[in-house]
């Protein structure tokens, strides 16, 4: 079980970074066969991308839904996120094949999506009361809210 981290904390990153959201939605319950293999597919590349900090990739939340899945990542850069789901030697792009090859714009059965955004240095605030350490606390640095920090708008400030 997660540490539980009693009282406010806040979570800091250097520079700017990525929030990455992606994630899949089943459509038609019943087509196991189309929606599992994506079900299936994020596993490989999450240990992939936690195997190599040199890609740029911090850390993710998964999300269960009543139909489906989304998952929250971050990432150093937009740059190092591209390189990734474009790399030929790395897992993503057989897994969009396989997607695109057995469900992609077949019948509908399941339906993928993402979001990027790119924060800049400053622009970003959290806080935590009473929480293992999770989203950009995990990515980012972990602070007890003391002082200063125990207001939003001046965790905001860079």
């Amino acid at each position: 079980m997660a540490t539980l981290y009693k009282g406010r904390y806040i979570s800091r990153l250097d520079g700017p970074f990525v929030i990455f959201l992606i994630g899949f939605r089943i459509n038609r319950l019943l087509a196991v066969s189309k929606w599992l293999p994506v079900a299936r597919a994020m596993s490989p590349m999450l240990r992939e991308l936690y195997a190599n900090p040199s890609l740029g990739f911090l850390s993710a939340e998964t999300c269960l839904a009543w139909r489906g899945l989304t998952m929250i990542q971050y990432w150093r850069s937009f740059e190092q996120l591209l390189a990734y789901a474009q790399a030929r030697d790395a897992r993503h792009l057989p897994a969009w094949k396989a997607f695109n090859q057995s469900a992609g714009n077949a019948d509908g059965s399941v339906g993928i999506w993402h979001e990027t955004y790119k924060v800049e240095a400053g622009h970003s605030e959290c806080i935590y009361a009473n929480m293992p350490r999770y989203g950009l606390a995990v990515a980012g640095s972990h602070e007890p809210a003391t002082g200063h920090l125990r207001d939003a708008q001046t965790r905001m400030k860079p």
